[in-house]
């Protein structure tokens, strides 16, 4: 939804798009007039001022597509300020467009090159979060939002949200896990099995100089799936991997836990992450695909190119890019009828003994019956 400039003396109407369908009123003027703090929006509501669909609202009311709000004159908060649109430089400009490899009206989707931080940091200003100012035309557009993350040195398919709807949607998706990433690695030697899942739980290793992960057992859980598409000799593997969890430095961190550090990882792998030739000695590290299910019932799948470092790389080696497009399905296979079975005799059995400790309870909570002849009343003589 395009919110035209708020013009303060004048009764304004807005029409809820699909992307605010469901929301509360409050949350809606937080979205798209900011400048308008809450309690100002609760006066209104009292006093009848903001109307949907010609009716009284409430500030915690929920608002549907199609409908009408009508916004009194006034009401903007000088203090309170929407998000400040960046300058950015024609190069800028032009940096983050060359980055877009899909764009509609829920997302935006980039092709990361390697070595540009998602997010900025102590001293550091060029980072993809600045460049997102390039997507709006004015400080009344909705300012696309990051919605996942990607290493500094890691390139491929960057996610953002268009708008703070589809930001609410895609964040679900990738906190539950229904999105599908993979990523394409190289690696240093072969591993001993050709595919396979690796369980190995990560916490942040003490004393590292910098953020660093290590295998912990008591550390969070971490999930990755791998399989082996080609190999070069016994030299090196073009790996394909899939993050079942989205811990920091996952990916590295669990290739260098089974021995096989990703080539050009110095932080994981030292000395030993760097081939030898001319191989370069950035990270082969590249977020190929993305598939996640998009608002109104689409889905977003889109591929990223190899920067040219990793491009060369596979070139030099001999890689066949074809074998890698087909991406291995990770489901699980459907449960066969003994699963069946004895997943009901479990539940039924747990049935069961949930019911016994219920009549257990309720014998042991029984009041005790009172002493006495029957119908001589307790207190009254004969």
């Amino acid at each position: 939804m395009s919110i035209e400039r708020d013009k303060q003396d004048e009764v304004r109407t807005y029409t809820v798009a699909a992307d605010d369908d469901g929301i509360r009123l409050d949350r809606w003027f937080k979205r798209h007039l900011p400048q308008i703090g809450f309690a100002t929006v609760s006066r209104w509501a009292r006093t009848g001022q903001v109307r949907v669909d010609g009716g009284r609202a409430k500030p915690d009311d929920r608002i549907a597509t199609g409908q009408e709000i009508r916004v009194p004159p006034g009401g903007r908060d000088p203090k309170r300020k929407g998000p400040r649109r960046v300058e950015l430089t024609e190069q800028e400009v032009a940096d983050a467009e060359a980055m877009v490899i899909h764009r509609d009206r829920a997302a935006i989707v980039l092709n990361k090159p390697p070595g540009l931080a998602t997010q900025g940091g102590t001293g550091m200003t060029k980072h993809v979060d600045r460049l997102l100012d390039a997507f709006r035309d004015s400080e009344d557009d909705p300012r696309p939002r990051l919605v996942h993350r990607l290493d500094k040195d890691t390139s491929g398919v960057l996610l953002t949200a268009a708008t703070p709807g589809s930001a609410a949607f895609f964040s679900k998706r990738f906190s539950g896990r229904s999105a599908t990433k993979v990523y394409w690695a190289l690696v240093v030697g072969i591993p001993e099995e050709k595919e396979g899942l690796i369980d190995a739980p990560l916490a942040k290793q003490p004393g590292s100089h910098g953020e660093r992960m290590h295998h912990d057992p008591e550390g969070q859980p971490a999930k990755t799936r791998y399989r082996v598409i080609e190999r070069a000799g016994n030299k090196a593997a073009w790996v394909e991997l899939h993050p079942l969890t989205g811990r920091t430095h996952q990916l590295r961190a669990h290739m260098e836990a089974i021995g096989h550090p990703i080539v050009g990882d110095g932080k994981y792998g030292g000395q030993d992450a760097m081939l030898t030739g001319q191989i370069s000695r950035k990270m082969h590290l590249h977020a190929r695909r993305l598939i996640i299910g998009a608002p109104g019932g689409k889905t977003i799948d889109v591929v990223a190119p190899l920067p040219e470092h990793f491009a060369q790389t596979m070139e030099a080696m001999g890689f066949d890019l074809s074998l890698g497009e087909e991406i291995m399905d990770w489901s699980p296979p459907p449960p066969t009828k003994e699963a069946k079975k004895a997943k009901a005799k479990a539940h039924a059995k747990q049935y069961r003994k949930a019911r016994r400790g219920e009549r257990r309870s309720r014998v042991t909570s029984k009041p005790a019956k009172k002493k006495g002849k029957p119908g001589n009343p307790k207190g009254k003589r004969r």
